[in-house]
């Protein structure tokens, strides 16, 4: 366990119970675990209070009192610009960003803008799961590329995928970060990818929402940083929203370097009338600043010594297994070394530790015997959530 641990800002915990969060006020419904004493470790918000910037420019709203419609974009272009350059060495035009509501929604929209119904859509599977739920709705075709397991961790046979292709395939969307995996994709990884998408004539969609929050000893890429020009099918996804724990504010960034690409995806926009709300806008201005990314770097510590202590308890316990995180907050469990059912495991999590986890066959191919938990908590919640465990399958020790 964590030793000689201070107290850091973190670890407030602050109740969340009728605040309309989906998180904890959905929990019971969803997962049959009771309010009154249950740990809810599943949808990927944190329970964390953004930085004091972000909050300083909801409160200067407030105090201005009025909500009418947003002009003059050019400070909110600027600090993405800005957050981009510092944070990723990636050189932005704010002309080739496009703010959506949110970043399922820019899935969505990148869907409609560049493929028709009946095309194929790829996905790295398992992976998160509103990507098949968007193609599914779209009336597109779900193609599952499964990652392999190897020396513990995802990685890609790309040999393998070249065989599942059919020609139907119009779009692939990579998460990178991986979720639920917490894989950072190397260099060589992510030009494998790129050059996929080249032999397949695929427009590459790169979802980077946890770009942010990569643990101590790694480092994220942004994909047009590889080597070799995929700029002309490149679409880009970031958002501030994972990143300072303002998701309901659905904000995020489409961002495309390709001329005929962006006026696609621009059409589609215009078409369906969609444009951001001044509290998004407002509070990823605020987000991307300095005292923004100074708060990140203390958030990732704080995750990173979440981590250790969840996964040294979930290690210890015969039969699971925590994959090596390199990026998010979410930790991703395989239970299939218990030789326990799906619905046995599960039982045993929900029913007699009471902590709601994602389902692991939600997230797609490969996700049977995995639960996936959120550990962006106070660590006093991820210790509770560690003993428990450790109770629930107490008779395997």
């Amino acid at each position: 366990m964590i030793r000689g641990h201070q107290m850091s800002r973190f670890d407030e915990e602050i109740d969340r119970f009728g605040t309309h969060s989906v998180k904890w006020d959905m929990m019971e419904a969803i997962y049959g675990v009771p309010a009154s004493d249950g740990l809810s470790m599943w949808v990927a918000d944190m329970d964390f209070r953004p930085p004091e910037c972000v909050q300083k420019a909801v409160q200067g709203m407030a105090d201005h009192g009025i909500y009418g419609y947003f002009g003059d974009d050019r400070a909110y272009l600027e600090s993405i610009c800005w957050w981009m350059q510092t944070r990723h060495g990636w050189k932005v035009d704010p002309k080739w960003i496009f703010s959506t509501h949110g970043l399922v929604n820019g899935t969505g929209m990148c869907v409609d803008a560049f493929t028709n119904p009946g095309d194929g859509v790829v996905l790295f599977t398992p992976v998160y799961h509103a990507f098949a739920r968007v193609i599914k709705a779209a009336g597109r075709e779900v193609v599952e590329c499964p990652l392999a397991v190897r020396d513990g961790r995802y990685e890609m046979d790309f040999d393998a995928y070249d065989a599942l292709m059919t020609g139907n395939e119009r779009l692939l969307i990579l998460c990178s970060p991986h979720n639920p995996g917490g894989r950072v994709w190397t260099r060589a990884e992510l030009k494998g990818v790129a050059a996929f998408a080249k032999r397949h004539d695929l427009i590459l969609v790169s979802d980077e929402i946890h770009h942010d929050l990569v643990m101590p000893g790694h480092k994220h890429i942004p994909m047009p940083l590889i080597d070799g020009d995929v700029s002309e099918r490149l679409v880009m996804m970031t958002a501030t929203t994972k990143t300072f724990n303002i998701a309901g504010s659905h904000i995020g960034n489409v961002i495309i370097p390709d001329d005929d690409l962006r006026a696609r995806f621009a059409a589609r926009m215009a078409g369906l009338g969609i444009s951001p709300n001044s509290f998004g806008l407002i509070m990823a201005t605020a987000a991307y600043s300095p005292d923004g990314a100074a708060w990140v770097d203390d958030l990732v510590q704080y995750l990173d010594g979440n981590r250790r202590l969840f996964d040294e308890a979930v290690n210890a316990i015969p039969g699971l297994k925590s994959m090596p995180m390199e990026a998010t907050y979410l930790a991703w469990v395989d239970f299939e070394g218990t030789g326990m059912t799906r619905e046995e495991f599960t039982h045993r999590v929900e029913k007699d530790a009471h902590i709601a986890a994602n389902h692991g066959p939600t997230f797609g191919c490969g996700g049977e015997s995995y639960l996936r938990f959120n550990f962006a908590t106070p660590r006093a919640r991820v210790a509770d959530a560690a003993e428990r465990l450790q109770r629930a399958f107490g008779d395997l020790q």
